[in-house]
């Protein structure tokens, strides 16, 4: 199971500028699609330890821009977790 990860495609889905990837909606939508993919792997391989690390910490920086999301643009973050089915 190889799968390209195309950024391009996660900024679509928030309807972000494909060249604007500074943007804290377009990098939790890039952190959001790995995060998805890293998970599906880890269903497959359970031992895979490292890939849970990175797991973890793409986790925290999601939550981490969420965070400020919330604090300065708070109809973009609710837009935002909408869009890419985040639970909060």
């Amino acid at each position: 199971m190889t799968i390209k990860f195309d950024r391009a495609d996660s900024l679509k889905k928030v309807n972000a500028d494909s060249k604007n990837t500074g943007d804290p909606v377009s990098q939790i939508s890039i952190l959001t699609d790995r995060i998805k993919y890293i998970t599906e792997h880890l269903k497959l391989n359970r031992k895979d330890h490292s890939a849970r690390r990175g797991l973890v910490n793409l986790v925290s920086t999601r939550k981490k821009l969420l965070t400020y999301l919330k604090r300065k643009h708070v109809e973009k973050y609710e837009s935002t977790i909408k869009e890419l089915g985040i639970r909060k």
